[in-house]
Order: structure tokens, then sequence, then C-alpha cells
């Protein structure tokens, strides 16, 4: 179930983790898929209960029709008002894992981003917040609990009712020599042993409520569907890398038509972040257009496996993350040629990054990459992005958090290893720096172009001259 669940949510044509936090997800994949493997204990020990039930009733029947005709009805009407009664509990079940499954959502969160916390001041107000969700949690829990001790105590209670009837009805069948007294004890004997097989199925139907809610989330993770439906083609080899937008709108874009060039170097720039993560979610597939067409080498991206369309369009989100391991292994990710190592080092300065590092380009690399500044994290994501040699490659703002004059330089070698090689690369960003090294510059406004030319032509423009120098 967790690998069914974490297929799903790698899934190349995405959607299974929209709208959900990470640690959200990772709820379901583990206390939900927990309990819903719980049935493989629950349905066996469920059903040999069940048997033992019924192997009892049989022998009642043989010393008296009454009393295993009480067995026989009696039984099915317990099993019948357990289901009942695991219905508030499922409810609660399932509200109880929404709850937990959204605290530990937001810890995770919280913990990723503790030096943005820590730098805004705002650790109290987050502590606040996790303390609120993390009680409403715990009420969902105690809500769940109390559910179940009804659920399990009121079986409890029914099933010593039912099985003092069954002896109640045997001690005056004796009384009135319809059967023996050793049938007598046979009975009370039967009816003892009954107990125990009734409350193992009073236990399993509680633990298939509980299960039935976590399928539910489950359920509905499994059977999102794509963000990208169909397209299986692969694209014309070899990749050239031209890019052609023709009447796109969504996602605030509006009719966009823009066309680049094999092996030119473009700039888009955009004050609507909106916008911005549509472009990078366009060029790589990760959605598809409301309408209107993206073209790689003239053929519409929808018709393409996204996989493959990753593999010749790379687009390095601005919020790449980073593994732990070692600085050379974050490079490389052991697919990159040697070369094409040292050339992307040179070029996002990360060798310097290196100099910092006990062991250089084998020192170690905490989990998100925690023991770098935010500059250095940022070289090393865009040195990962240069090493890959994508024909098509996509930058989201790579050099926010890198200071002046080390992004001039960054500007200037990704530009010189871009070129040559031939290769096409859009710079989605408002960086001065990365804009001035563009063949040409797209200023986007309410989802379209609204001018057009190189950085230094454009910064006459007040509106392309508030985004960019603002």
């Amino acid at each position: 179930m967790r690998l069914e669940l974490t297929t799903r949510v790698l899934h190349p044509r995405g959607s299974a983790g929209t709208g959900r936090l990470p640690g959200a997800l990772v709820n379901v994949a583990t206390g939900d898929a927990q309990r819903v493997g719980a049935i493989n204990l629950a349905l066996p020990l469920g059903f040999a209960a069940f048997c033992g039930v019924v192997i009892g009733a049989v022998a009642l029947l043989r010393m008296s029709l009454l009393l295993g005709l009480l067995v026989l009805i009696g039984a099915p009407m317990l099993l019948l008002t357990a289901h009942w009664l695991g219905r508030p509990l499922q409810r609660r079940s399932e509200n109880e894992q929404e709850h937990a499954a959204r605290a530990a959502g937001v810890a995770a969160d919280l913990v990723a981003g503790l030096r943005v916390l820590k730098g805004i001041g705002a650790e109290r107000s987050a502590a606040r917040r996790y303390h609120r969700i993390s009680r409403d949690s715990l009420a969902a829990t105690q809500r769940a609990a109390t559910a179940k001790s009804w659920h399990d105590s009121t079986l409890l209670g029914l099933t010593g009712v039912f099985l003092a009837i069954v002896a109640l009805a045997g001690g005056r069948l004796a009384m009135t020599g319809q059967i023996t007294v050793g049938e007598l004890v046979a009975a009370v004997g039967l009816a003892q042993f009954l107990l125990g097989p009734l409350a193992l199925v009073a236990w399993a139907n509680g633990e298939l409520a509980q299960a039935r809610a976590s399928a539910d989330r489950i359920a509905a993770v499994l059977s999102a569907e794509p963000r990208t439906p169909g397209g299986d083609a692969e694209p014309a080899g070899p990749v050239h890398g031209h890019i052609r937008f023709a009447a796109v709108s969504g996602g605030g874009l509006s009719d966009l038509d823009l066309d680049i060039a094999p092996g030119e170097i473009v700039g888009i720039v955009t004050a609507d972040q909106v916008a911005a993560g549509t472009l990078t979610e366009l060029f790589g597939r990760s959605r598809d257009p409301a309408s209107g067409t993206v073209e790689l080498d003239g053929r519409p991206l929808h018709t393409l496996d996204p996989l493959a369309v990753r593999a010749a369009v790379l687009v390095a989100e601005h919020d790449a993350d980073l593994f732990e391991g070692t600085l050379l292994e974050n490079v490389a990710l052991g697919r990159a040629r040697p070369e094409a190592v040292d050339a992307a080092l040179a070029a996002s300065t990360v060798d310097e990054v290196a100099d910092t590092l006990p062991g250089r380009l084998d020192g170690a690399i905490a989990e998100r990459g925690g023991s770098l500044s935010g500059g250095q994290r940022q070289r090393v994501a865009l040195a990962r992005a240069l090493a890959a040699d994508p024909p098509v490659l996509v930058l989201h703002d790579p050099t926010t958090a890198v200071d002046a004059v080390t992004e001039q330089r960054i500007a200037t070698g990704l530009r010189d290893l871009r070129r040559s090689r031939d290769r096409t690369t859009v710079l989605v960003t408002t960086s001065p720096s990365l804009l001035s090294v563009a063949d040409r510059v797209l200023f986007l406004a309410d989802g379209g172009i609204r001018a057009r030319g190189t950085h230094a032509d454009l910064i006459s423009d007040d509106h392309y001259r508030a985004v960019v120098l603002s």
C-alpha cells in the first residue's frame, strides 16, 4: 500500500500531491496505510471467531434446538448492532486522521522553514499556529478514542447480556427436564467459550471501521486525476530546443504567443508570480494550458510523454532542494559527465563553495542543504541543472540569495557555457545581471507580452524598470 501511494505521489503526470501538505501525504502513507493493513489481521481473526460462534451454536443445537436457535439468531443481530455502532467510530476516525495529517504537514513545513522563521522573528507566531492545530488534532483524537471506547464497551455489555440470556434459557430448560444437568453445564461452558469469539468479532469490527475511514483517504490520493492526462509520444530526436507558445491562456496568462529559437538565451520578466509559476509548469509539462498549445520542435507538448518532455526540458525551480550527501553527489546525481560537472561548477561558482567545505567536492551537505547558506544552496542547485546539460534549460529566479558581484559572474558563466553548447536557455527572473546576458527579454504584463528587446533597450520603460530595479 505504501509503495502504491509513493508511486502515485511521484507519478510524472502529477496531481496526487496537489493541495496536500507533504507531511499530510506522509501521514496517509504511514498511519492510514497501517490502519488499512490491519485488516490482514482483523479479517482472518474475525472469520475464525465467527466460525467459533457457528461451531458453538451447532453444539448447542445438538443439545437443544431452542439454545441453538437462540445463538444462531442472536449472534447475527449482535453483529448487525456492531456494524451500526461502528459508523460513528468510522466518521470520527476519519476526522482524527485528517487533523493528524494536517498537524504533521504543518510540523514538517515549520521544520523545513525554521531558518526563515528565525530570520524574520516569527518563531512565536508559528509556534502558536502549530499549538492551535495540534490541540485540534488532540481533540479529534480524543473524540475518536471516546467513540471507540463507547463502541467496545457497548458491544461488550451487549455480549454479556446475550450470554446471560443463553445461560438463563439453559437453566430453565434444565429445570423443566428438557436437558440434563450435564448438558446444562456444557451449555454454560459453551456460552462462556462464546465470550471470546464474540469479543474478537467486536474488535475486528472496530478495526474495520477505522480501516474504512483510512481507505477513503487513501482512495482520494490514488484516484486523483492526473494534471497532465494523455500524451505518450517521444520528441522528434535529436531535440533542437525550439519552444513555441501559441495563444496560451490560463494561470495568469492570456493569449500568450512567444517563439524561442534553438540555442537562444531568452529572459522573461513578469511582476505576476502566478504567471511566472505557470510558465515554469508549462515548460516542463507539469500542467497543460487551459487553451492554446506549447510546442517543442514543432510537436505539441500535450502529445508527448511527461518523462520524455522533462528529459529534454529541465525546469530548475526557485526553491529546489538539495539532498543529504556530498557536494559532488548533489551536482552530478550519478548521471552527469565529469567534464559537464567541471564546467557547471565553474559557471555557477560552486568551486568557491567547495573551498569552504572540509573535503571540498567530497564535503558533506546536510539534508535540504541545511549546512549551507541560502546563496550557496542556490549555486549548488544551479550547478546541478547546468551539469545535466539539457537541450532546454528553464531557470526560475536562480540567484535571488546571491550577492550582486557573484551574481554577475554567474550570469557570465551561465551565458558562456550554454552558448558554447548551443543550448536553449529561458530565464524567468527579474535579476538585472541575468537579464543583461540574455539575447532578448520579453516583458509580460496582464498575461501577455507588453514589450520585447534587450535588457538595455527595455530599461527605459518605466513599468519594466519598476519591476526589475525595485
